[in-house]
């Protein structure tokens, strides 16, 4: 397997190095301020059901925590994390080093191309592929790499998904002050409905067990954690305008937003969001 996710690894960091800026992820400030995906990822895991012994592919590691918790949860079995972000599997090697966690390996990798001999009892992957422009790609190379009766089990942003925030911060990428960095701006998230899955799975060889878009709510410390979350998560906005000005960009569209969704009596900012959730199983 090492041999095989090498060469693809020397793939992703080839692309890596050409792709836009906004690729280049801040690991700390995101496992920093990351609490929302990492209690989703906790329902995610409770619906596999681990025994212990099972080998784990999780696409989309990001800073690696739940990658890390999966490899705690199978002591008998393996992990490997994947994610084409060098800046994310560095700080995921540095922060839960191999002889802490024998049983876990992180790899850079492209989730399009998911590629190995070894075959695997489970595919993960947890607010993650709402990057990914190719969704057919992975779930083929999902398939590729699991065995016959494996699980594959995915939530990501779906159709619909933090809509009021996009309406946020339209108005304000159209101002005079900003709509030079925003010109030709490429399609920044992939957000699916169970209709594209219900294709795409069974083409790639899955039978499906659960496919539906699931209401969420995100909660932030006031204005001042909405404003974090942006600054941490909404690269692809927030890193087209040149890095001094960037706060003032988040400000912005921040008093937006706030305008419209005040805090609550204990000062959280809610935000409604929608998750994809997927549950298959290789045939």
């Amino acid at each position: 397997m090492t041999s095989a996710l090498s060469e693809q690894a020397a793939r992703a960091a080839r692309r890596t190095k050409s792709a836009p800026v906004f690729t280049a992820w801040n690991p700390a400030d995101y496992a920093a301020n990351s609490a929302v995906q990492q209690s989703w990822a906790g329902e995610l895991i409770a619906r596999l059901k681990l025994r212990g012994g099972e080998h784990i592919l999780d696409v989309g590691c990001g800073d690696g925590k739940i990658t890390a918790e999966l490899a705690r949860a199978v002591p008998q079995g393996s992990v490997v994390g994947l994610d084409a972000s060098v800046e994310m599997i560095g700080f995921a090697r540095k922060t839960f080093p191999a002889a802490e966690y024998p049983n876990l390996k992180y790899q850079i990798a492209d989730a399009r191309e998911i590629r190995s001999p070894k075959k695997f009892d489970v595919v993960f992957s947890n607010a993650a592929l709402h990057w990914v422009d190719d969704h057919e790609a992975v779930l083929r190379g999902a398939a590729s790499v699991l065995k016959a009766g494996g699980q594959l089990v995915i939530s990501c942003g779906g159709k619909g998904n933090a809509h009021d925030v996009f309406l946020a911060f339209r108005p304000e990428m159209r101002l005079k002050r900003w709509c030079e960095y925003f010109r030709l701006m490429p399609l920044p998230y992939f957000f699916h409905s169970p209709a594209d899955y219900e294709k795409w799975l069974p083409q790639a060889g899955f039978k499906i067990q659960r496919l539906e878009l699931a209401p969420k709510h995100a909660a932030y410390a006031g204005a001042t954690g909405f404003a974090t979350w942006l600054r941490t998560t909404w690269l692809p906005f927030v890193q087209r305008v040149p890095e001094n000005l960037r706060e003032e960009f988040i400000a912005a569209v921040t008093r937006r937003y706030v305008a419209r969704h005040p805090p609550d009596a204990a000062g959280k900012v809610h935000v409604r969001m929608v998750r994809l959730e997927i549950e298959a199983v290789k045939v």
